[in-house]
């Protein structure tokens, strides 16, 4: 009954506090953590015996790093690949460097200083897209930059919880360690395993037609990777991060994000209101002053770095400064970096404690620095706030929704309208909406890639959804939200270039229309004709390559994560191309010679 009860006053505790601190405009990551600290041991004492709780909590970050994981797909990281690991590579090296510096000037061993300054150059993944979605800036320049930086900490976190263990030991014992063998074998095996044993499972479970097994699956996978990374001794949430890495590119990926999420938003949240638990607000009374200016120096110099690399990335000093009012807190995992380095020995107990409450205040920190942004600086700079999304209608009379309202989106709308077609318009862009509103589009302020506005919208009746989104990312988004959710509504999809349909067909939309392709084409035949061949001879080379073209497509799909093999499938495909445009053009002399001679005759 005590686990039990335990249980009650978090859900009572968040269930009161999270909703007050969100009406005073803090994010409710701040009213967790809050939460727990009024419960905790220290405040009212609710709750002395936190080891219980604190290992469900744990659930919650490996549920996280399995999210993360499971996103890690080829083609998304091939999309990000210059801001994830150029810009998050040279954020993590040169906070972590310059942090590491000063513990080591401070008077730290160089090792010490090196897993400090790796474990506050890592920023809070669940704190920082939480505000982001709350402020709708997910998609904004920042936003793509915060989450590209994110992402390469999540990846690097992995191998630092790894390594930290081997640090307080002999490396060289550790590289002869026969604990090395049973974790080369474990890897092989799950690796085995996620080829081999768990697809053919999914599809045993897909094929029973019930979905909570799916849940059940996914749970499985998670609590049991990991156990088993507990019993050979490394990190629990690498286990987790392994799982999701392994099933990156399962058919069955899309499934099992939906079905943990709900799992992992509460846990996460009993995962900071343990930390606000386990606060050691006694010493934060003693060592005030050197706490409170360590954090407040962690968010100067993390902003301060954010900013510059903002700035030689391309952004423009609003967006730079966006970037480090989001980023500059230390993270989730940092807690977990200076626990794992306090039960190695390589970190004091006390050290790490007050590490702990300087990253907990850096947290704190960051939505006054939101505050600060948009009260005081933002309206110097002319930025209107956010307006609300518009409440879409749900008449169910339209049989067309399109999904954005950029140029594209505007084309297929008129010519619906001349047919007298209903149909209904989603667009994230204000200013957008305000003005093609004025010719009496029916089109609504809100992202289409959000299920509650989709559904709102109509398209679980639409006849077809147009996916003219200009973003890349939030187009592929909102394809798999919608294949996910409208699995038998087709999508009628815009790309913008080849890497973006080549993502759309792995969600499985196939009916995609390349935005510049059509008209380059017309633009070619133009000029064939221009320059002397005949107007059938131009609209048939321009068919013919049309065609190879849309075949080479879909025959690239397959490898186009592959850089060296599209390179040579290129290579190849105009090698193939010159002999079939020489094939017709043996076939055209030879046709003509013939006619020649039958005149002759």
């Amino acid at each position: 009954m005590h686990a039990a009860s335990s249980i009650i006053w978090l859900l009572a505790a968040a269930l009161i506090i999270v909703p007050l601190s969100r009406r005073l405009g803090l994010p409710s990551v701040i009213g967790y953590m809050i939460a727990g600290m009024l419960i905790g041991p220290h405040i009212i004492g609710i709750i002395h015996d936190t080891n219980g709780v604190i290992e469900i909590a744990d659930f919650g970050i490996a549920m996280l790093l399995f999210l993360i994981g499971i996103e890690l797909e080829p083609s998304r990281l091939w999309v990000l690949r210059r801001s994830v690991f150029g810009l998050g590579s040279a954020q993590v090296l040169l906070t972590g460097s310059a942090i590491a510096l000063v513990c080591w000037l401070m008077g730290l061993s160089p090792i010490v200083s090196a897993v400090i300054g790796a474990g506050l150059a890592m920023s809070s993944t669940a704190f920082a897209l939480q505000l982001l979605a709350e402020k709708n800036q997910l998609s904004a320049q920042h936003g793509r930059q915060a989450f590209a930086i994110l992402l390469f900490q999540d990846m690097a976190v992995i191998p630092l919880l790894a390594i930290i263990p081997m640090l307080s030991g002999d490396a060289a014992e550790m590289i002869n360690s026969p604990q090395l063998v049973p974790v080369v074998a474990v890897f092989s095996a799950l690796f085995f395993a996620s080829r081999f044993l768990v697809r053919p499972i999914f599809r045993f479970i897909a094929n029973s037609e019930t979905p909570e097994l799916f849940t059940g699956m996914g749970l499985f996978i998670i609590v049991g990777m990991t156990w088993l990374m507990t019993e050979i001794h490394l990190s629990a949430s690498l286990g987790a991060f392994v799982a999701g890495v392994l099933l990156a590119d399962s058919e069955y990926r899309h499934e099992l994000e939906a079905q943990i999420q709900p799992f992992k938003g509460l846990l996460l949240g009993l995962f900071f209101m343990t930390v606000g638990m386990t606060a050691n607000l006694p010493l934060l009374g003693r060592e005030a002053v050197v706490i409170v200016l360590g954090a407040a120096a962690l968010v100067l110099l993390k902003g301060a770095i954010l900013w510059l690399l903002a700035r030689l990335n391309g952004s423009d000093n609003k967006a730079a400064i966006r970037l480090a009012v989001t980023l500059p807190q230390g993270g989730e995992f940092a807690f977990i970096v200076f626990t794992t380095a306090v039960t190695a020995g390589l970190l004091d107990r006390h050290l790490g404690e007050m590490l702990v409450l300087a990253v907990t205040l850096s947290m704190a920190m960051t939505p006054i620095g939101f505050l600060l942004l948009e009260h005081v600086l933002e309206p110097r700079w002319g930025v209107q706030q956010e307006r609300s999304y518009d409440e879409v209608p749900n008449d169910n009379k339209h049989e067309v929704l399109i999904a954005g309202f950029g140029r594209v989106g505007q084309i297929v709308a008129r010519v619906l309208r001349l047919h007298h077609i209903p149909f209904v318009a989603l667009e994230s862009n204000a200013r957008q909406v305000d003005f093609v509103r004025l010719f009496g589009n029916k089109v609504y302020y809100g992202r289409p890639d959000s299920h509650a506005l989709l559904l709102a919208a109509g398209a679980a009746k639409a006849k077809v959804i147009v996916l003219a989104i200009d973003d890349v990312d939030e187009s592929v988004h909102t394809a798999k939200l919608i294949r996910r959710h409208f699995p038998n509504t087709p999508i009628y999809a815009r790309a913008r270039d080849r890497m973006h349909s080549y993502r759309l067909m792995d969600i499985g939309v196939n009916l995609i229309h390349r935005e510049t392709f059509a008209s380059s084409l017309e633009l070619a035949s133009d000029v064939l004709q221009e320059i002397g061949f005949s107007e059938g001879d131009a609209k048939a080379g321009v068919k013919r390559f049309r065609e190879y073209d849309e075949d080479l497509l879909l025959r690239q799909q397959a490898i186009y994560q592959n850089e060296a093999e599209l390179v040579a499938s290129a290579k190849q495909s105009i090698r193939e191309l010159e002999e079939l445009f020489a094939s017709d053009a043996r076939a055209a002399k030879r046709r003509n010679t013939s006619e020649q001679n039958d005149e002759a005759t």
